[in-house]
């Protein structure tokens, strides 16, 4: 099978995670579409938003392309989308500025993540959505602040109706995926990731040997490599 030719430098699997009603949806929606669905309707088990864009890092241009996958926040489905957490590389982690419950739960997510994430340190952007809804906050600036630098974590105010730091937090999650790409060699979490979960033969920068393919469930080889591989993923 000759090598398809490829039109991405990388391609990445993102997670949103928040209790139902956080606005996960209209946040990834806001992104993908630049459009704000008034209209609640809960995910039922799992979903997912494409994207591509040109990021530039380290003074080079990047071609991404990003797989949002949306996940239901009710109880009943937890056990559905943790299966996908260990695909995942990196993680948006909302909740609502107006309803303090789903502040209070990011500590439990926080703990799914470090039970069924590739890592137990993967990357994670806290955002705070709804931000327009000034009036009806319900949880304080210093709250979510004690948080964050209890986690060590970046944390980001958004509106999914707005649009407000909407590609901000996207990219701010994809800028530290990347810079942990960068050091992939001597990090065998990540490596492990890349190459059991998708045998890759070629990991790397493009230009530095190979070719980073994160999230892809078929990779094209050539004949030679089909040959040599022998992986039981």
């Amino acid at each position: 099978m000759a090598l398809a030719n490829i039109d991405y430098d990388f391609l990445m699997k993102f997670l949103a995670l928040g209790d139902s009603g956080v606005g996960k949806t209209s946040f990834l929606y806001q992104y993908t579409d630049g459009q704000f669905h008034s209209q609640f309707i809960s995910t039922v088990g799992i979903d997912f938003r494409e994207k591509r864009l040109i990021y530039t890092f380290r003074g080079r241009n990047h071609r991404i392309h990003l797989q949002l996958w949306d996940t239901a926040g009710q109880e009943r489905f937890r056990s559905l989308t943790t299966a996908f957490y260990r695909d995942a590389m990196g993680f948006l982690l909302i909740f609502d500025l107006t309803n303090e419950k789903s502040f209070l739960e990011i500590t439990n997510w926080l703990e799914q993540l470090r039970m069924h994430a590739y890592s137990e340190d993967p990357d994670v952007v806290l955002c705070g959505n709804k931000c327009d809804m000034e009036a009806m906050r319900a949880v304080s600036h210093e709250q979510v602040r004690a948080l964050a630098d209890r986690y060590a974590l970046p944390y980001i105010e958004t509106s999914a109706s707005t649009g407000c730091n909407i590609r901000q937090a996207v990219e701010l999650l994809l800028e530290r995926v990347m810079l942990r790409m960068e050091n992939v060699a001597t990090n065998s979490e990540l490596s492990r990731l890349m190459t059991q979960t998708r045998c890759m033969p070629n990991i790397g920068f493009p230009g530095g040997g190979g070719m980073v393919r994160l999230g892809h469930t078929d990779i094209e080889m050539t004949d030679e490599q089909q040959t040599q591989k022998n992986c039981k993923c």
